[in-house]
């Protein structure tokens, strides 16, 4: 009693409830609950082997880094394994769940190789900031909730735009199909430019001697964050093209109440999964954690701050001299 008065446990599990309600959500619609309990089941082994237990003996959670990746592949495989859509239109959303997945976690595994797993990741660290800030002095919980919440994004709202779109049996490719599947390989594109053009600034940066440099050449000129901003995009051409699908089912759920109400709902988790994606790009894991010590580590970040968007790419803002 003493131990729950103390750490009150809803403070921790909280976060958990919304992609609960998404797992339930998905198994109520009979024609995905079998894939999405196989997935659920599939995520919950990967995440437990490859990030709760390292995260367990070494106290760093940075192992979900891997877990999360290769949890898209997985999805990748199950709906190219399972899905009823038109074999077509399976093989591309198939596809882009493990490309983007191996393109990762394939990184995820060098740096791990290379020993960069021995500390935690920067974002993590400021994870622990943000967990003293609201009173979750449990580390060790609070560690494996975290690591949880990313393999229930794995089992529910990132797993909404695959199953609908491999659902559809229609063969023809509309318009705003057509539309999300370029957003999805432009946004690709540049994510992997971005990625590109900082490493060669990196490399550059290093063979001058120069350190602590701020890279704002490319695509960095226009985001402090172009990376994360393709990320986005990545996420939001797959809902473009799963909304079609979606609306393209709906005539099926129309002859009771309860399957109309559950689809509606479906729908709204759809575009919920570019919200999700969103926050955590920006502020869980990706450029507000990534700021704070870039701030700190880097003399000039503060004016590239000033002069340059945080996350959607636009013109360099001049500040008189």
């Amino acid at each position: 009693m003493n131990w729950l008065a103390k750490n009150k446990p809803m403070k921790y599990f909280t976060p958990l409830i919304p992609f609960v309600l998404g797992l339930v959500l998905l198994l109520f619609i009979p024609d995905f609950s079998s894939l999405v309990l196989t997935n659920g089941l599939a995520q919950l082994l990967l995440f437990v082997l490859v990030a709760c237990i390292p995260a367990w003996k070494t106290g760093r959670m940075s192992y979900v880094d891997i877990a999360w990746p290769w949890g898209l592949v997985l999805i990748g495989l199950l709906i190219l394994l399972y899905s009823p859509g038109y074999d077509y239109r399976v093989w591309l959303v198939s596809g882009a769940y493990v490309f983007m997945g191996l393109r990762m976690g394939l990184g995820a595994i060098k740096m791990w190789r290379m020993g960069w797993l021995k500390t935690e990741f920067p974002r993590y660290q400021y994870q622990r900031r943000r967990w003293q800030k609201s009173g979750k002095t449990n580390t060790a919980l609070v560690i494996q909730i975290d690591v949880l919440l990313q393999a229930l994004a794995n089992a529910s709202f990132l797993l909404f735009p695959a199953l609908v779109i491999a659902a559809n049996p229609n063969p023809e490719i509309s318009i705003l199909e057509g539309l999300g599947l370029l957003v999805w390989v432009v946004a690709f594109l540049m994510e992997s430019v971005a990625d590109a053009q900082k490493l060669k600034f990196l490399k550059r940066m290093k063979k001058a001697g120069e350190k602590n440099q701020v890279c704002d050449v490319g695509l960095w000129a226009y985001s402090r964050h172009p990376n994360y901003f393709a990320e986005w995009m990545v996420w939001n051409g797959l809902i473009m093209a799963a909304v079609s699908s979606w609306y393209q089912l709906l005539p099926v759920q129309h002859m009771e109440i309860w399957p109309m109400i559950v689809w509606m709902l479906f729908g709204l988790g759809l575009l919920f999964v570019s919200r999700v994606m969103y926050s955590s790009l920006v502020y869980y894991t990706g450029a507000v954690p990534a700021e704070f010590y870039s701030a700190q580590k880097r003399p000039a970040y503060t004016e590239y701050q000033k002069t340059t968007n945080r996350f959607i790419p636009g013109a360099k803002k001049y500040r008189p001299k």
